[in-house]
This record gives structure tokens, sequence and C-alpha cells, in this order.
């Protein structure tokens, strides 16, 4: 496990430095981002990808089903939320409530590192479309399944299990068999399966996008995470264009995705 995973501030600053200088800029190519826009972050965590969109002036709402986390970042945000530009709640965006209240409300919605972890996302992508304005964004940045980690592998306790690539794509049965022989908890590899069953990979993901009736409007991979300068000290690196135009194979070796979409 990462020194990140155990240090919430650590990784809180982290996701702060990424959004500035990668998440930001690339929704920018496509969505001007200013005082007054409406964002909303889906599994937003302490709130870090959005303390630079805080910065623009823009309108925030952050939303997370860990309480934990949201204590957390309204501790490491209180002066943004005292100065009224940003809400951090414990909410699930499915709520009657929520829905009304936010229906076709936001300019950009954001899910980084997010829809790997929902289930049914054939159901949940289109589902966003009533929190949307007419010319609203979606921001998605993930790790596609068959890249090296694309497991989370590097969640395990077991040095092995944490640093051995690939083998997230056995078969559910060995591949459970395996992390409980490494010594994993019953917790960690019930979590490991779930993350497995609701894995997405880049085709997946484009192909859900337009049965869904929305149009794709910026993309980017990543042959290195920009988010490992922290975790790796490696340097990001954009996938080779080449490389990428290959469907399938590009996935094992695009360790993320960065899209935005819209409406059509």
């Amino acid at each position: 496990m990462l020194e990140h995973h155990l240090n919430h501030k650590m990784r809180f600053d982290q996701q702060v430095d990424n959004s500035l200088n990668y998440v930001l800029p690339f929704v920018e190519q496509s969505l001007t981002i200013q005082k007054g826009t409406r964002v909303l972050e889906i599994g937003c965590g302490e709130g870090g990808v959005l303390k630079p969109f805080v910065d623009r002036g823009c309108e925030c709402l952050g939303v997370d089903l860990d309480d934990i986390r949201i204590v957390l970042g309204n501790d490491f945000l209180s002066e943004e939320i005292k100065q009224g530009n940003l809400k951090l709640w414990n909410k699930n965006v499915f709520d009657q409530d929520f829905q009304s209240t936010y229906s076709e409300y936001f300019d950009l919605i954001l899910l980084k590192d997010v829809i790997e972890h929902i289930p049914d996302q054939e159901a949940f992508i289109p589902f966003m479309k009533k929190l949307l304005k007419p010319k609203g964004q979606i921001f998605f940045g993930f790790p596609p399944w068959y890249m090296p980690f694309g497991g989370h592998q590097q969640l395990c306790k077991s040095k092995l299990a944490s640093k051995l690539p690939y083998y997230h794509i056995l078969p559910m049965k060995p591949y459970l068999w395996f992390l409980k022989a490494m010594g994993e908890s019953e917790n960690l590899i019930e979590q490991q399966k779930e993350i497995k069953e609701t894995a997405i990979s880049i085709e997946r993901f484009e192909r859900i996008v337009k049965n869904t009736g929305y149009q794709i409007v910026s993309r980017q991979w990543f042959l290195i995470n920009p988010i490992y300068k922290f975790k790796f000290g490696l340097k990001p690196r954009k996938q080779n264009w080449l490389f990428g135009a290959i469907p399938f194979i590009r996935n094992f070796l695009t360790t993320c995705a960065y899209y935005t979409i819209q409406k059509k």
C-alpha cells in the first residue's frame, strides 16, 4: 500500500496539483471555466480535484458516499467553504431530492478515478444527463482495466500482490484464490472483487457513450498517468498516437484515459 493511501493530506495535495496541471487544462480545451461555472464532482473524496475550480470562482459541489472523506474535505477546504463557492456533501446523486434540486443545473460534472468503481455504468452514464445543462460536459479520468495495475492491486498489503502487474485479469476464481494465498484480508478481497466486477476498458467506455446519446468532445490517453509522478516518481507521458490507435491492445499500456463528453 502506498503512503498516500494512509496520509489523507498528502493525497489531497496530490489531487490538487494533478487537477491544476492536468484535469483543468484538459477540460478547458472544450469548455470555458470561469466565475459562476457550475461544477459537480461525483466521488469527490476530500475535494482536492475541485480546489482549482473553486479558485477560478466556480460554484462547486462535491458529493461522496464515504462520510469520513467528506469530513476531512470540510477541514482541508474550510476557508473555501466559508467563502460560499464550495459544498461537500455525503450524498447519493440518485436521491430524488438531489435530482429535483439539480435538474439540468451543472455546466460540468467531474468523475476522476470514479467510473471504474460504479456498478451498471450503462445506466449511470446516461443518468447524468438529468443533472447536466444542454451544453454541459462530463469529464472522466480512469485507468483502463487491462493496464498493468487496473485492478488497484497497489492497495494490497502483501509486497508481491501489491507490485505484481496484470494478474487482476485472471478469471475471478483464481484471482480471488491468489489474493487469499497472499494473506490479504477478507475485506480487501471483497473490495478487489467489486473493482473487478465494475472494470471498464477504453472500448466499452466509448461504446456506452455512443449508445447512450453522447458525443466525445476530447480524449487523451497516457502511457504514464500524471498522478504517477507522486506515486512512483515517474514523469507523465502521453500515449503514442499510433499505439493508441490499436483497439484492445492499447488498454494494456495505457495507464490513464481522459475524456470529455456532452449530450448530442
